[in-house]
């Protein structure tokens, strides 16, 4: 039998999962396992680097087993983004528990970053603003908290890397140390005109080279199995890429006019370029991917609550006390069953907001609570701020002469619920294309692997795109709902953190 399936794993933060993709570009066969995150302290939040690793090869291991390991040709690697490894180069052991994109712990140093005017210079050569979200405050953190950590690094005993590169490490028995460009520009280390790490940004941030992995293109082959139980050695990894940049790619392959938005814990914002531009300063200048023959750059907004906002709100109201079904199902109906919100805001800052207002010290806030709200109400503002945040996004990415929304395509798992696509249809005045496969991010890093692995032209891989679920957008709606925005974007504006006037010493408050 000819080996003609992808197996592509997508790393995520909520759960890990693998599919097998056939010549057809159809998926016929899935696994996945859920994935936990703690918050040991305010604002930190953590994964466990070795659950990550083993939950991948289970889910690896048991779709090689449905499909037969004699069918499959190679393996494509998608993942969360900005969440950082460190782990010792001698025996592949964590440092510390993962520090994942939501973290906030390097707030402190990012405004140390902010108040020595290195903003502008950051963003010029990478991209990025300075935010917590990026992996190099958080690789700097690791150093920082690990005996002799600079030492050790610079001396090549030490391994910092994004999710990719983990996962490579140990899948190839440790003998490839690689990520690919576009986990690479994530990181706040990656200049955007050369293609590789920069030596200011490694400077300004105390990282030496020796512990950062080397980048590749985003397909093209990193490495080769080895040493893995229920893995048989020898298999390609084709394709490795940002989670986010795999689901644009995976819709349409990077097509003008066509705006990705994945609906998860978080959210991405994503449109491509040709060409980088880093004068808008509420996004970031990203790289969407890199095929092996051309680099396509992305502009994209980042929010770091959406579905997590939607899930903290369905716990302070109760609807996490049955089970899951009974869960979905209160949020797909709860939503329909009022006319509106009655004035009431969600904005969920959780750990403070990303694009495109990046306030690491913001807290989430509830604004225009009366007496006659309930928790009905309050799910829908939980759901309308995910559409409003996406809105703002594209509000700000209107402002590059070469951006055009001809339809935003979205994928991830609240776009299951069809009362918040068409409301998210409405409010921005354009369609809201679904892919039919809930699995893009994995289907993307695929249709990359098999790009590499049987050189197909563009044309070729068109064939091989998922169809898109259609909602249209009702005008009256979308001129009502442009009010409903302004009352959004007040709240926000109660949510940005600012100083309050300090007392005088010896004053004290009296109402």
């Amino acid at each position: 039998m000819a080996r003609e399936v992808i197996v592509a794993l997508d790393e995520g933060t909520s759960n890990v999962k693998a599919v097998a993709i056939d010549a057809r570009g159809q998926v016929v066969a899935k696994a996945s396992r859920p994935l936990t995150v703690s918050t040991p302290q305010p604002g930190w939040v953590e994964q466990d680097g070795m659950t990550l690793l083993t939950m991948s090869l289970t889910v690896l291991r048991e779709v090689i087993q449905t499909v037969g390991e004699n069918r499959v040709a190679a393996l494509a690697i998608s993942n969360q983004r900005e969440t950082v490894m460190g782990w010792s180069r001698s025996d592949g052991k964590p440092l510390a528990p993962a520090l994942t994109w939501q973290c906030s712990r390097t707030a402190a140093f990012c405004d140390r970053l902010r108040r020595d005017g290195q903003e502008a210079r950051i963003r010029t050569l990478t991209g990025l603003p300075i935010a917590p979200l990026f992996s190099a405050s958080k690789m700097r953190w690791l150093l920082d908290n690990v005996a002799q950590g600079t030492t050790r690094a610079a001396n090549g005993d030490i391994c910092l890397g994004t999710i990719d590169a983990w996962l490579l490490w140990h899948f190839t028995g440790g003998r490839q140390f690689r990520c690919d460009t576009s986990n690479a520009a994530r990181t706040q280390l990656l200049n955007l005109q050369t293609g590789d790490w920069d030596p200011e940004m490694l400077a300004l941030f105390g990282l030496p080279r020796a512990a950062l992995p080397d980048i590749h293109p985003s397909c093209g082959l990193f490495g080769t199995t080895s040493g893995l139980e229920g893995v048989p050695d020898g298999l390609p990894v084709m394709a490795m890429i940002g989670d986010s940049h795999a689901a644009l790619y995976g819709h349409g392959l990077g097509a003008p006019g066509g705006v990705k938005a994945t609906y998860g814990t978080g959210s991405s914002v994503m449109a491509p370029l040709v060409t980088p531009d880093t004068s808008i300063t509420e996004l970031a200048t990203t790289v969407a991917w890199h095929d092996g023959s051309q680099l396509i750059y992305g502009l994209e907004g980042n929010i770091p609550h959406t579905g997590d906002g939607v899930a903290w709100m369905a716990q302070a109201t109760g609807l996490t006390d049955g089970k899951g079904q009974v869960l979905a199902r209160a949020l797909h109906e709860l939503p329909a069953s009022v006319e509106s919100t009655l004035g009431v805001y969600f904005v969920p800052a959780l750990t403070g907001t990303g694009a495109p207002w990046w306030d690491d010290q913001a807290r989430g806030v509830i604004s225009g609570l009366s007496r006659g709200v309930t928790p009905a109400h309050l799910i829908r503002a939980a759901l309308e701020a995910i559409a409003y945040q996406i809105a703002d996004v594209i509000h700000a990415m209107r402002q590059h002469p070469d951006f055009h929304l001809q339809r935003l395509m979205v994928d991830g798992g609240p776009t299951q619920n069809p009362w918040l696509m068409q409301f998210q249809a409405d409010l921005l005045g354009c369609p809201v294309a679904r892919s039919s496969t809930p699995e893009l991010s994995a289907l993307g890093a695929g249709l990359l692997a098999r790009k590499a692995a049987e050189q197909l032209s563009e044309d070729r891989l068109r064939t091989l795109l998922p169809e898109h679920e259609i909602w249209l957008p009702d005008e009256a709606r979308h001129q009502q709902l442009q009010q409903s925005w302004h009352g959004w974007r007040e709240a926000v504006a109660r949510t940005l953190w600012q100083p309050a006037t300090p007392l005088n010493q010896g004053e004290n408050y009296e109402p």
